[in-house]
């Protein structure tokens, strides 16, 4: 009788959860008004009331925050970072970050950047509309409190240095449905399927272990096979020329630019996560793609700051070495710096055991190529490792907020150096790259500008995974044989569990505009009158001074024979009071507000940060070709250090060995306060300053969530260059 009974409530059980199917996500609905007039006209007084203080004449332009790198659960691993199983909230719709953005982070501005190659024709369609009915809700469309702009991100990934050409978002200045692309243009091959991507597909199959769940693991299976039946479009035309919703393919950046180019309309490129190493290859470089046909005018931006690290810091060492026949080689480790392929033949040693010495070496270098060979994947040769046995290996020891695995040839202090000699201008210099900086978050819940305060350290940044160590135990591999290091398929490695430690609750961008309308905003975004920041809205001025007072802003670009003046001004951030204030909490229902804003919002006092130091970095471009960029690089230049204040830092200072093209950028650091992961890795050194252990900030329940890994740090502003070209120079 037991058994039957057994039997009945497994055909139950069953039955029910096959009724459970997979669906689309709720897109829900926009519940915050516009914020009142009254209280942006009051904010930004008070702005331009600090600043007025630090400047001798009144500032003609407004200082606007935003964050143009924003994803919904429409971006399959977004969605994937929520299910269940990751001891997440849930589903993160278009909807909730126009809340987030206006009442949360109190931004300005912010686009949607879902991956294209996840979008289906439901999901673009409900973002373009979001965007319209976001900016609706602004109760004065001449000083709107914010801006959204609709977009996507174009992710491409290389299997080699050769064919990887990185992460760009695009964005869009219209909202009209006219104005806007039919389709996004995607970098997933064609032919190819979703679910297989990254692993993603597997993880609809952890159902079986999470059966109270099942119908959410169902609708990711929905979403995977919902895009799988986009059709792919005919290769030979492009844009308008094509009908119908269907997966457009850029393979190139050549490619994405001849097709957005072809619906007539105005757009901006911005390239980020270029040093990330989780999905870049070793060896990946900016070099291949200063040119004319891989790079426009169009792609004016770089993101040098985002929820994954900083990607401005360039470094002499390299993940491998060269030798003189072209071959990769493992390296030494350095005082500052030790190779993952070291590392690995490391591990290998101490699991020598019963093997004599030349067996022994013959399977350390065995090991340190395989592990070169395993690109962002050199954990992988020995699967059965844990994190904390490959110590610091492949870090920027010494950079601030490094992103995972750091490649220096794909820093933006790389590009700026390098000069592509076979193509020249008008005045007959060669190409380069004039980047503006900014920085944002790259968000995959919704919440645009999540780096107001240093909280919630699983809901604000990448940090995630498994729930409990049930779970995290089935992602550990076995080893047939411990002693015999594998050969990894770069193809589908797994990630490098260590990533944890390098999430961050991101950056956010700066805009010098004449007003808050969306058409100064752009304006000033296409003239690189720009900067980020590390997370807090500390406000940023940078200049090169004229004669009779004159100046131009950072993101100009002149020609002088003259020593070239620059002026400085920097005002920390507001410290945040807790909470929310009373404008948010009376916007949003109480469960809107604590879903999304976790219980804190952006919640300034009338106080400021000081600013500590004010750094100036100086890049000297290639003048010839191969010339070494190590010391053309020169970083910081200038340091000036300023008083405890919180009225804020002002300098000038002058290039009196200006003699060649030459660009100029500034950090403003504010006083060091806690951040999450401002110790990423927590490495312990011994008294000889060798590395001993690490204590990694897992995202899964190895840490606990209420551990947010906190560190002192000194968050920053990065200035975007001013261009000084030398107008005596012969090249």
């Amino acid at each position: 009788m037991i058994k039957q009974k057994t039997v009945y409530l497994g055909l139950i059980l069953t039955g029910l959860l096959s009724a459970c199917g997979g669906a689309d996500q709720d897109p829900q609905s926009i519940e915050g008004a516009g914020k009142a007039s009254s209280i942006i006209n009051a904010h930004d007084l008070l702005n331009r009331s600090d600043a007025n203080a630090l400047t001798e004449k009144p500032v003609d332009k407004t200082i606007l925050f935003g964050d143009l790198h924003v994803h919904t659960s429409y971006s399959i691993d977004a969605f994937a970072m929520e299910l269940p199983v990751m001891a997440q909230q849930g589903t993160h719709p278009p909807a909730h970050a126009c809340d987030f953005a206006r009442y949360c982070a109190s931004l300005d501005f912010f686009s949607f950047n879902d991956h294209a190659e996840n979008l289906t024709p439901e999901h673009w369609q409900v973002t373009k509309d979001t965007v319209r009915e976001c900016n609706a809700r602004a109760q004065d469309q001449d000083n709107p409190d914010l801006v959204a702009f609709a977009g996507w991100e174009w992710t491409q990934v290389g299997t080699d240095a050769s064919n990887h050409w990185g992460h760009k978002n695009v964005v869009f200045p219209n909202e009209d449905e006219a104005s806007l692309p039919q389709r996004p243009v995607s970098a997933r091959p064609r032919g190819s399927t979703v679910g297989n991507t990254d692993n993603i597909g597997m993880m609809v199959n952890l159902k079986y272990l999470d059966p109270l769940n099942w119908a959410r693991y169902n609708d990711l299976g929905w979403l995977l096979d919902r895009i799988d039946e986009i059709p792919d479009c005919d290769r030979g035309k492009d844009g308008p020329a094509l009908e119908g919703y269907c997966n457009e393919v850029a393979d190139t950046p050549e490619d994405l630019y001849r097709k957005l180019d072809s619906w007539q309309q105005d757009y901006l490129v911005i390239p980020h996560g270029n040093t990330w190493g989780i999905y870049t290859p070793q060896g990946s470089s900016w070099d291949k793609q200063l040119n004319s046909k891989q790079h426009n005018d169009k792609q004016s931006l770089l993101e040098v700051m985002s929820g994954h690290g900083n990607s401005e810091e360039y470094r002499e060492w390299d993940h491998f070495a060269v030798n003189d026949r072209g071959e990769r080689y493992c390296p030494e480790p350095t005082a500052d710096f030790t190779p993952c392929c070291w590392q690995a033949g490391e591990i290998m040693r101490q699991r020598c055991k019963g093997l004599d010495n030349k067996e022994c070496e013959l399977l350390i270098v065995d090991a340190k190529q395989k592990a070169l060979l395993a690109g962002p994947y050199p954990h992988a040769v020995f699967p059965d490792t844990t994190p904390d046995q490959w110590l610091n290996c492949g870090q920027c020891t010494d950079c601030f907020k490094p992103a995972l695995s750091m490649r220096p040839k794909s820093s933006s202090q790389y590009a700026m150096a390098i000069s592509n000699f076979e193509e020249r201008d008008e005045e007959g210099k060669p190409k380069r790259f004039k980047f503006g900086f900014i920085a944002s978050t790259d968000d995959h819940t919704a919440r645009p500008g999540t780096g107001y305060k240093q909280y919630e350290r699983r809901k604000m940044t990448f940090a995630t995974g498994m729930r409990s160590d049930f779970y995290t135990g089935l992602a550990v591999s076995e080893m047939d044989d411990p002693q015999q290091p594998q050969t990894v398929d770069v193809s589908a490695g797994t990630p490098d569990q260590r990533v944890g430690s390098f999430s961050y609750p991101g950056g956010i961008l700066a805009v010098h505009a004449q007003s808050r309308q969306r058409g100064d905003i752009w304006q000033a975004l296409k003239r690189r009158e720009v900067y980020g920041s590390s997370g807090p809205r500390m406000m940023l001025w940078f200049d090169v001074l004229g004669e009779n007072g004159a100046r131009l802003p950072m993101g100009s670009e002149l020609a002088m024979t003259a020593k070239p003046r620059f002026q400085v001004r920097a005002l920390g951030d507001f410290k945040q009071l807790p909470g929310c204030p009373e404008q948010s909490v009376s916007a949003l229902s109480s469960e809107r507000l604590d879903y999304i804003c976790a219980g804190e919002c952006y919640n300034p006092s009338d106080q400021r940060h000081a600013i500590s130091t004010i750094e100036v970095v100086r890049i000297r471009p290639q003048s010839y070709p191969d010339e070494p960029v190590e010391s053309l690089i020169e970083d910081p230049w200038r340091r000036f250090e300023c008083a405890a204040s919180s009225q804020g830092c002002s300098v000038e200072f002058s290039d009196e060995e200006f003699d060649r093209d030459s660009l100029y950028y500034v950090r403003a650091l504010q006083e060091a306060t806690p951040a999450i992961n401002g110790e990423y890795l927590r490495t312990q050194v011994d008294e000889q300053g060798k590395v001993i252990s690490t204590e990694p900030c897992y995202g899964d329940s190895r840490t606990e969530f209420s551990d947010n890994c906190l560190a002192p740090a000194q968050e920053r502003a990065w200035s975007s260059p001013i261009f000084v070209n030398y107008l005596e120079s012969k090249l």
